[in-house]
């Protein structure tokens, strides 16, 4: 794994001294009450995969189908004004169940009983205490994370929470670093504090992370991660994103992630030794975008991850099925954007895109190849009094051979939003 030399930070001080005669986000904190702010999330979710053969990960099961409707309200108070400032978060989430009952369950919008009944209803609340010195901030309790290497994922009703302490410290201008360590994580159905599920174990014993990111310059940004998840593994995270103006209508930008990582411990998660890499060109001009990625990973396992937040896949392939991290695998992605408010509709936009993967080691000695193929479609009203109301509608068709994965897959969502700022 390649690791930011400390001169680059050295760098980064040098250069931004200057920054520490500026007024910091302390100093122009208002109050507790007078930043504060409230805002709620309704989603409205109807999900179906449908298997079109037997399916290793369907276990029989050839038909899913659910739909639910979910609010959340999330409240951030702002600062005590003084030296060291101190505030609250608060988050609130509920969810029923509109359709989906036994037989049809296993989207992950509801947890099921030991009959394979969905629950109709369910919720959780949490929250967090947060101090302020300078631009550095302190907070601890229940979180959304959003780290290369340990985020939670939001793709379904709930988002999963973190419970633990994160800093984040803002000092340098353009320099961004985090450290934190995590002791708990609930699951997107799991109502309790700990209730992801590793391979083998079920609750995260611990897991310390720490990062920073740079904006060298308007256009280029670099950063690093890495984390320790007890008894598990540790990973190592690498990020480059640079773009290239070539008009006012015209750009190319590049990004390139990877991850390095390695079992440790009880290795709970299995014996893990990978290296996974991706790399995405974008070329963009007026109201379309065009974009090829290649995707590759080595080592003797493919890339793994869950017990650190079923987000934390910060790579190219990583699609609305498939991840393509599977041991040696190689995948190469072609994808279209298309932006209608150049065509005078604003708020639509479409999305279609290809993946394969091929060279994949499986147990068999048979090589695995994998290919999905997606389309999305967007809009966001923008005016009205249901401004920013959202309807998404995607569909992936997902195939690969009897060497590899479960099988075939048509997966069908669409998805309604709504967000509401009360304070």
């Amino acid at each position: 794994m390649r690791v930011m030399k400390w001169s680059m930070i050295a760098l980064a001080v040098s250069a931004s001294v200057s920054q520490f005669a500026v007024a910091s986000s302390q100093d122009d904190s208002k109050g507790f009450f007078e930043d504060q702010s409230l805002n709620i999330l309704t989603r409205a979710l109807y999900m179906n995969r449908d298997f079109k053969n037997e399916n290793a990960v369907a276990k029989g099961q050839s038909y899913r189908e659910e739909s639910g409707l979910a609010a959340r309200a999330t409240y951030e108070s702002g600062f005590t004004q003084g030296t060291v400032g101190v505030g609250v978060d608060a988050l609130a989430f509920g969810a029923i169940k509109l359709d989906g009952g036994p037989g049809r369950t296993g989207n992950g919008l509801f947890a099921a009983d030991s009959n394979g009944h969905p629950q109709d209803t369910q919720s959780k609340t949490g929250g967090a205490v947060k101090f302020r010195l300078s631009d550095t901030v302190l907070k601890y309790g229940n979180q959304i994370t959003t780290s290369p290497v340990f985020s939670t994922d939001d793709s379904r009703l709930l988002p999963e929470v973190a419970t633990g302490t994160l800093i984040t410290s803002k000092e340098i201008k353009g320099l961004e670093l985090t450290a934190g360590r995590f002791t708990a994580l609930s699951s997107q159905t799991g109502m309790g504090r700990d209730s992801i599920n590793g391979p083998h174990t079920p609750g995260l014993k611990s897991a310390n992370i720490a990062g920073a990111t740079y904006q060298f310059t308007d256009n280029f940004v670099a950063g690093v991660a890495a984390s320790d998840v007890e008894d598990n593994f540790k990973k190592q995270y690498v990020n480059a994103n640079y773009t290239l103006p070539l008009s006012d209508d015209q750009s190319l930008n590049f990004d390139f992630n990877g991850y390095h990582t390695k079992s440790q411990g009880q290795e709970l998660s299995g014996d893990i030794d990978n290296r996974i890499w991706s790399l995405a060109a974008a070329y963009a001009i007026g109201a379309h975008k065009f974009t090829l990625a290649h995707q590759r990973s080595s080592g003797d396992s493919g890339y793994v991850y869950g017990i650190d937040g079923n987000g934390t896949i910060f790579l190219a392939n990583s699609v609305q099925y498939s991840d393509f991290n599977g041991q040696d695998e190689r995948s190469w992605q072609a994808r279209y954007d298309l932006n209608m408010k150049s065509y005078g509709v604003p708020g639509l936009s479409f999305m279609t895109r290809y993946i394969t993967g091929d060279n994949i080691t499986t147990a068999s000695n048979v090589e695995g190849k994998e290919h999905e193929v997606d389309f999305e479609t967007k809009y966001v009203l923008q005016s009205g009094p249901a401004k920013d109301l959202s309807f998404r509608l995607r569909s992936a068709f997902y195939r690969s051979n009897t060497a590899y994965s479960g099988g075939d897959n048509n997966d069908f969502r669409l998805i309604a939003e709504y967000p509401l700022n009360i304070l």
